[in-house]
């Protein structure tokens, strides 16, 4: 589609410029005919562009649904790790804790072995074989019988109790500090995985925010393309108007209006203007009579306004310093002596008075016969010289005396003092 508006736009600059040697109507009906076949071929690039964005704005639309989800997920993800580092800090507290019993029962064992460990020593120096039956029979009395019997059951009562209890605190301790160490390894595990995934959604939300970014430029570079085109359409429905206009005006010319001038001492110029107005023989323009009077004030200021502004391009309907056509330039200059005069060729063409071309002055409007009759118009300055808005050139001062323009002038001349 690029390529094809690249393509267009060419030749809407080379082909579609209303060429001032553009004399026939079939050649306006040509370029008639082409604009309106550029124009389709923009308009289906628009039609195209305008698709184009409705798909980027719908894959965009997905795109941000996606990145919600991913977002959602990785706030999900997010706060599992937090329970699972809050559960690990637990855990590793409960270690601390029960490392730190661990250390109590320890000591407490240690005091045990040290109870027996006398135990046993005291027995040895007792006779170390004392058998129960001697304990119990060598006492003096029935009451030290009694006694004896007593002390020997419960020291063995003791010590069994204490070595039963050693046997169960340490079993306790290591049963515990296993189940503590397995949940701290499982959550661990459980803290790798998440961070796994947390990475992995991580991934997917950048990858989606650089395709986010990637729909974005192509959404931004069609709607340029979009504007690019609308603008080359108006210009060229500006360019189509114009050309109706022109063969309009080709296929039915205004009437004109022949009004013999009159010089200063009332003698009347006869059959010289007609004569170039019909097509005859133009007119010699070295020479300029003085039989008429010379430019008023204001008539100077219209002169003289376009020379500040050469080069200034030229732009079809344009009546301003940033742009003229040939007839806005000429109506836009006397608008600046405070003279009133129409702004197109068809309204300056019956403008004033017609004056001979022998006859004219500085100030005067010359009129040329380019795609139309008077199609196009420039204000004269002498010495066979006007200034005007040129198809090619802009505003410029030209040569009516030979070449192209010299061609192109038929004699038709207005006086609007």
């Amino acid at each position: 589609m690029a390529l094809s508006t690249v393509a267009v736009v060419g030749l809407g600059s080379t082909l579609f410029t209303v060429s001032a040697q553009a004399e026939s109507i079939q050649d306006i009906e040509n370029k008639q005919a082409q604009i309106q076949e550029e124009r389709d071929a923009i308009k289906a690039n628009l039609s195209d562009a305008d698709s184009k964005i409705a798909e980027v704005l719908i894959d965009l639309e997905k795109l941000n649904e996606e990145i919600e989800k991913v977002n959602k997920a990785l706030k999900e993800n997010q706060k599992q790790m937090d329970n699972t580092n809050e559960a690990i800090s637990e855990k590793e507290d409960e270690v601390a804790q029960l490392e730190k019993e661990i250390k109590e029962l320890e000591k407490a064992i240690e005091k045990r072995f040290e109870i027996l460990k006398e135990r046993a020593v005291s027995y040895q120096q007792s006779g170390g074989d004392i058998s129960y039956l001697e304990v119990i029979f060598g006492s003096q009395s029935f009451g030290d019988f009694i006694s004896r019997v007593s002390a020997v059951n419960k020291i063995s009562e003791s010590d069994s109790s204490l070595i039963k209890k050693q046997e169960e605190d340490k079993a306790a301790v290591e049963e515990k500090q296993d189940a503590v160490l397995a949940k701290l390894d499982e959550l661990n595990e459980m803290k790798i995985e998440i961070e796994g995934m947390l990475a992995l959604v991580e991934e997917q939300k950048a990858s989606n925010e650089d395709k986010k970014d990637t729909l974005k430029a192509k959404e931004n570079d069609l709607r340029v393309l979009k504007d690019e085109l609308q603008v080359e359409d108006s210009k060229l429905a500006t360019l189509e108007k114009e050309v109706k206009t022109s063969l309009q005006a080709a296929v039915e010319p205004a009437p004109e209006t022949e009004v013999a001038s009159a010089n200063a001492t009332g003698n009347t110029d006869t059959g010289s203007s007609e004569k170039a107005a019909s097509g005859g023989e133009l007119q010699t323009l070295s020479k300029e009579s003085t039989s008429r009077p010379a430019a008023s004030g204001n008539l100077s200021t219209a002169i003289n306004a376009g020379f500040s502004h050469i080069g200034t391009p030229y732009v079809w309907g344009g009546k301003g310093p940033g742009g003229f056509d040939c007839s806005g330039f000429v109506s836009w200059a006397f608008a600046q002596a405070g003279i009133s005069i129409p702004s197109s060729t068809t309204g300056l063409a019956t403008t004033g008075t017609k004056v001979s071309s022998s006859n004219m002055q500085p100030g005067d409007i010359v009129f040329f016969d380019t795609y139309k009759k008077n199609g196009h118009v420039g204000i004269y300055l002498g010495g066979g010289k006007f200034i005007g808005a040129q198809n090619s050139t802009g505003l410029a001062v030209a040569d009516m005396t030979s070449g192209y323009w010299e061609s192109k002038f038929a004699g038709h001349v207005r006086s609007v003092k």
